[in-house]
């Protein structure tokens, strides 16, 4: 959430950031909300003022009439102030309700554009795979090696869910053995989060637990839903709290399985693993001083790339285009691997993200930390992806394929799983 007084003092900046962000959002509305919640507390304020004043009245002698007239006019004073005060509520609820549908501001150097082709090339690694054999994508080498049975997911679970077999199973734990072992080395607290979150969390996050703009499942008759990711309970673990950050940002990571509806996703590039509705990732999250979060943002990418440089998989960075940002974020780098797979000729596909999403979701959550000075502000908060595994495994399955059916698995893997090759079934 923007603050209120910058969104009034910086009106129209706050309006073209929305048109870039290709969203529509009635700025007009929040500002007449504000101003009337400011006018109705001015108004509380002084009818305090006087209900004080008349019970200071009553303290000195008085004649009958006298003192039932102020009796009466302190009766009408309560009175008038419990229906300001209800207002007031009423006022409040729908400010932070239409507010909270105002994005992030976006970082000057952010790509204007609505879609992931508009995303600007900022780093590569690596060189496309190429074969002397026609590749294939990972759902035939999945069905050919059994390791991944997407017709039993279906039946049992639904579509866009699966069971992974085999070597499959051990390639899931080793790449979230590899990554947690890389991000505790790079200073991050280790967790297992819970899968579910309260609905005031993952609203405090940014994602929508309600409606059909969600994209996560919400469980019926609780307020609460499952994770669409462990950015949403790494970024409630500190809700409400002042943090200390005398000793640096505050850093998180969080193995968690993550459920999305994914509601209208469709198309070639969505088949298989590379959307799904049950995935396990893990996430890493930031606590962190305003002044420090730009380069936090570039340590998180960095990260990012040391685990898919350790992998051997050809990749691109792009700096995330306007409306691709999502709300919160003010800036987002995406890092995308080279899928042989993909249509006739192979392309890239998103892997692991980075944001930057300064103090949108600490004002919303209400997490802050004590400057110098002894003022209370509201923290800076990032999340990237150290690994996602189903996207991960997209990437291993079809750019190790051999000729001979056989898949060639990342050395840096073969200690954590215990096999250096997935050999061809005859």
């Amino acid at each position: 959430m923007l603050n209120l007084q910058y969104i009034k003092e910086n009106t129209q900046a706050v309006k073209a950031n929305i048109a870039a962000r290709f969203m529509s959002v009635d700025v007009d509305e929040v500002l007449r909300l504000y101003e009337r919640r400011n006018a109705l507390i001015t108004d509380i304020d002084n009818l305090r003022r006087q209900r004080n004043e008349n019970a200071a009245a009553m303290q000195v002698p008085l004649s009958p009439n006298q003192r039932q007239m102020l009796i009466d006019g302190g009766k009408n004073l309560k009175e008038a102030i419990a229906l300001k005060e209800s207002e007031a509520l009423k006022v409040q609820e729908a400010l932070e309700e239409a507010a909270s549908r105002i994005p992030n501001m976006a970082h000057p150097d952010v790509p204007v554009g609505k879609e992931d082709k508009d995303n600007r090339e900022i780093a590569h690694s690596g060189e496309p795979t190429s074969f002397n054999f026609k590749p294939k994508d990972h759902t035939q080498i999945g069905l050919e090696l059994d390791l991944i049975d997407f017709q039993a997911g279906a039946k049992v679970s639904g579509s866009k869910f699966y069971f992974l077999k085999n070597q499959a199973v051990f390639l899931e734990l080793a790449l979230t053995r590899y990554a947690l072992d890389i991000v505790q080395r790079h200073g991050f607290t280790l967790t297992i989060t819970p899968d579910i979150a309260r609905q005031k969390i993952a609203t405090g996050i940014g994602f929508i637990p309600r409606g059909e703009e969600s994209n996560i499942y919400r469980l019926e008759h609780t307020d609460t839903c499952l994770v669409g990711t462990a950015e949403i309970t790494l970024g409630g673990y500190y809700a409400g709290d002042i943090v200390n950050l005398d000793d640096g940002p505050i850093l998180l990571a969080g193995l968690s399985h993550c459920f999305r509806r994914e509601a209208g996703a469709a198309g070639q590039f969505s088949k298989g693993l590379y959307r799904v509705h049950q995935f396990t990732k893990v996430e890493m999250f930031v606590y962190a001083k305003p002044e420090d979060s730009d380069a936090l943002l570039f340590k998180l990418r960095s990260i990012e790339e040391e685990i898919f440089k350790g992998l051997d998989i050809p990749y691109r960075v792009v700096d995330t285009c306007t409306g691709d940002l999502g709300a919160p974020a003010y800036r987002k780098f995406d890092l995308e691997a080279w899928m042989p797979g993909r249509g006739e000729s192979g392309g890239w596909g998103e892997v692991t993200s980075a944001s930057n999403c300064t103090d949108y979701q600490a004002r919303r959550l209400g997490i802050r930390y004590k400057e110098e000075r002894g003022k209370n502000r509201h923290v800076h908060t990032l999340n990237g992806t150290a690994i996602a595994v189903s996207r991960a495994l997209i990437a291993i399955l079809e750019n190790g394929q051999r000729e001979n059916g056989s898949v060639a698995i990342p050395k840096v893997l073969a200690p954590y799983c215990g096999f250096t090759e997935i050999p061809a079934r005859n």
